[in-house]
């Protein structure tokens, strides 16, 4: 009997790498995502993109807006689809009400960083962010300039 082939060891859908330029980020939680069938179909093709999302809440749910995931050419025949529409996250209701807790009386933002597979489940990692000021942004830049040229600096001296 043959042995099954064994599936790439990344999960990772999409990242929001403008979400940790852009907020200090702090507090991360781990949410399921209701989505429907062809957004999953979608999702094992790559055509998904979580720049510029954000959670909200709304009648006690938490909402995941501004995440985009294209229509593959086959589904699009069949269905109306939205690639923009807010879809319901699913989490614990002492997750809930602490993040809303927070983004209502602290002034922080939930913010959607990853999307990943778990198992054969879609996984969304959400996390509190204060917002950055333009000098924290140059900062933050400086550091990554700077982490490069000390990586270059170690890589030649070891030559």
């Amino acid at each position: 009997m043959a042995k099954k082939q064994k599936k790439p060891a990344g999960n990772t859908i999409a990242l929001n790498k403008k979400a940790k330029f852009d907020y200090v980020l702090q507090d991360k939680l781990e949410a399921g995502i209701m989505l429907l069938g062809w957004e999953v179909k979608s999702l094992r093709a790559g055509k998904t993109q979580l720049t510029d999302t954000y959670v909200i809440f709304q009648n006690g749910e938490a909402w995941l807006v501004g995440a985009q995931i294209a229509p593959l050419a086959t589904v699009s025949t069949h269905y109306v689809v939205e690639p923009n529409r807010s879809r319901k996250l699913l989490m614990h209701q002492k997750e809930l009400t602490r993040l809303r807790q927070a983004t209502e009386q602290k002034g922080y933002t939930v913010v959607a960083t990853a999307m990943y597979w778990k198992q054969h489940l879609v996984k969304v990692e959400v996390a509190l962010g204060k917002g950055k000021q333009l000098h924290d942004k140059r900062e933050t830049e400086k550091e990554r300039d700077w982490g490069r040229q000390k990586q270059r600096l170690f890589q030649t001296e070891q030559k």
